[in-house]
């Protein structure tokens, strides 16, 4: 547990935080070793819409807590009472060109695209396994975000660092 090193706010965002979003949240809040807290949104998150059922199964299953996660519009986090974002994570092809609201304190910014395992076709078993393949995908490079040393999350290092991250599997 590094104590000297702030906390780093990632918020990871996707078109319906409903599937990558919200296992990219849960598992860097389960890696993170208080080094990093992970929040997650969509930019149109459908009317009721809940995290994709095999997204929760898929964490619960790889012993990841679900508690707390829920679907909801990145306009959350751009309210003034919203924790200030260090690092902003895109984590579907859609949200990579929709317009970004303005994230107060510029946030570094990173790209990661996987493609969405709920769009998946052949039945529950191939979805299943298309979450689990998601998880694992995003977890390599999330695993490598948190051993890194603490001067690659400056607030400089950590867009090249995120970046960099995006080029590995």
């Amino acid at each position: 547990m590094h104590t000297s090193s702030p906390v780093l706010n990632v918020l990871f965002l996707c078109t319906h935080n409903s599937a990558r979003s919200i296992l990219a949240e849960a598992m860097l809040n389960h890696l993170g070793q208080g080094r990093f807290k992970a929040y997650s949104a969509g930019s149109s998150p459908r009317e009721n819409q809940t995290p994709n059922p095999l997204a929760l199964e898929t964490l619960s299953h790889a012993g990841i807590s679900t508690e707390g996660l829920r679907s909801k519009t990145w306009d959350e986090f751009a309210l003034p009472t919203a924790p200030h974002m260090d690092l902003v994570i895109t984590v579907c092809d859609n949200a990579a060109g929709e317009v970004c609201p303005y994230w107060p304190g510029q946030p570094a910014t990173a790209h990661w695209g996987y493609a969405d395992p709920s769009e998946v076709q052949g039945g529950v078993e191939k979805q299943k396994e298309a979450f689990k393949q998601t998880l694992h995908l995003i977890g390599k490079r999330l695993e490598i975000l948190v051993n890194l040393p603490a001067d690659s999350l400056s607030r400089l290092a950590i867009q090249d660092t995120a970046r960099e991250l995006a080029q590995k599997h």
